[in-house]
C-alpha cells in the first residue's frame, strides 16, 4: 500500500514538472525577450533609435514661438533624441549660439528678417537654412478701420501731416505714438529706417519696451473707441483680435525701401493682396549649424520636413493670450496639433528614419 502511495506522489510530481516545463517553454527567455522601450513585428525587433545618445538643445525668443518648438522637438524624441529644456533668448544671441555650438537648432529663424543676424554669425560658413516651417508670415503697420475711413488714410506717408500724426498721440507730444518693436527683434531696424525714408521722425514716435504689454494699451484704447496705430506680424493673435478688415487696416508704405543688410527686396517682394506692406513677405525656417546637420542626417531630415500652417499658430497663440499660456499648456497644444495631423506627422517622422538607414 505505502509502495503504491509512493508511486502516486511520484507520477503526481513528474506530470506537475511537465506541465510547468510546457509551460515556461511557452514565455520568452531573458535572452530573446524585446528590450524595453523597443518595439517588435512578429519575431522582427526595431533597431536602435537613430537619435539615441545625443542631446538637442533648441531655442527660440518669445513664448508665442514655444508651440513649434514643441512639435518640432516630439518628432526628435519620436527618433531617439534626448531633448534639453528649451532656452528663451534674443534672436542677436541665438544666432551666435547656434553658430558656436552651444544651441543646436531654432524653428524661428526669419530668412529675411533675419538676414543680418545670419550673416554676422558666421552665414553659410557656420549656419545651416534647413526647411521651412511657416510659409508666408506678414509684417506691417496697421490703423483702426474707424480712423482710416473718416480721414482716408492710405499711406505712411500721410503721417507727415502733423494733424493726421496727431490722432494717435497718447502722451501729448503732438506725435503719432507708433506701438513698435523690441529692440533686438530685427524689425524694429526696418521701422527706424523707414520711419527716416519716409520723413516720419518728426511726426511718429517709435514706442519701444515690452511689445505684448505695449499691444494691451493699444487694444484697450481701440475697446474705448480711440484711434490706434501699431506694427504686428503674422502668425500672432493680435490679429485675431484686431483683424485686418474687419477692426483695423493695413496701411500701405509709399514704396519699398529696407535697410541694405536684407539685400535686394522688390515692390513684389513686399506685396501681398495687392497692399504694400513695406516689409518682405517673409518665411520662418529651421536654423541649425553645420555641424550638427552633417552629424545627424536624421535630425536633418527632420528639420526639412517640419511644416505647420500659419493659421494654426495664430490660433494657438489665441489660446495663450485666453490664459492657455504655461509650458504645460503649450506641450499640450503641440501635442493635440500632432494627433490632428497624425498620419503627416508619422510620415515625416519615418522619412527622417529612413535618412539614418540610407
Amino acid at each position: 500500500m505505502l509502495n503504491i502511495l509512493k508511486y502516486k506522489r511520484l507520477a503526481s510530481t513528474l506530470t506537475l514538472s511537465l506541465a510547468l516545463a510546457s509551460l515556461t517553454a511557452c514565455q520568452p527567455n531573458a535572452e530573446t525577450s524585446a528590450p524595453e522601450g523597443s518595439e517588435t513585428t512578429g519575431e522582427q525587433t526595431s533597431e536602435t533609435p537613430p537619435g539615441e545618445g545625443v542631446e538637442v538643445t533648441a531655442a527660440y525668443s518669445v513664448l508665442e514661438e514655444r508651440f513649434q518648438t514643441e512639435i518640432v522637438n516630439i518628432g526628435l524624441e519620436q527618433l531617439g533624441y534626448t531633448i534639453d529644456s528649451p532656452k528663451e533668448i534674443e534672436y542677436a544671441t541665438m544666432h551666435v549660439d547656434i553658430a558656436n555650438g552651444g544651441i543646436d537648432y531654432t524653428p524661428v529663424h526669419w530668412q529675411q528678417l533675419h538676414s543680418d543676424f545670419f550673416e554676422n554669425s558666421g552665414g553659410d560658413e557656420e549656419l545651416e537654412r534647413v526647411g521651412v516651417i511657416v510659409d508666408n508670415v506678414l509684417q506691417g503697420y496697421a490703423i483702426d478701420q474707424a480712423t482710416v475711413e473718416e480721414y482716408g488714410i492710405e499711406t505712411l506717408e500721410q503721417l507727415q501731416d502733423p494733424e493726421i500724426a496727431a490722432l494717435f498721440d497718447t502722451d501729448g507730444d503732438g506725435r503719432a505714438n507708433l506701438t513698435g518693436c523690441n529692440p533686438g527683434w530685427g524689425c524694429e531696424l526696418v521701422i527706424e529706417h523707414q520711419l527716416d525714408e519716409y520723413g516720419l521722425s518728426e511726426t511718429v514716435q517709435h514706442d519701444q519696451g515690452q511689445y505684448f504689454a505695449l499691444m494691451a494699451d493699444t487694444i484697450t484704447r481701440f475697446e474705448q473707441g480711440e484711434p490706434i496705430f501699431y506694427y504686428t506680424w503674422t502668425p500672432l493673435w493680435v490679429s485675431g483680435v484686431l483683424t485686418p478688415g474687419e477692426e483695423v487696416e493695413w496701411v500701405e508704405v509709399p514704396y519699398t525701401s529696407l535697410p541694405e543688410e536684407q539685400g535686394e527686396v522688390t515692390e513684389e517682394d513686399t506685396t501681398t493682396d495687392g497692399t504694400n506692406l513695406g516689409f518682405a513677405v517673409d518665411q520662418i525656417m529651421v536654423l541649425s549649424n553645420d555641424e550638427f546637420v552633417n552629424a545627424n542626417p536624421v535630425a536633418a531630415t527632420f528639420f526639412e520636413l517640419v511644416e505647420i500652417p500659419i493659421d494654426d499658430v495664430s490660433i494657438q497663440n489665441q489660446l495663450m493670450r485666453d490664459g492657455e499660456d504655461s509650458v504645460e499648456d503649450i506641450r499640450r497644444h503641440a501635442e493635440e496639433w500632432i494627433a490632428e495631423n497624425q498620419d503627416t506627422f508619422d510620415g515625416w517622422v519615418e522619412e527622417a528614419m529612413s535618412a539614418g538607414q540610407s
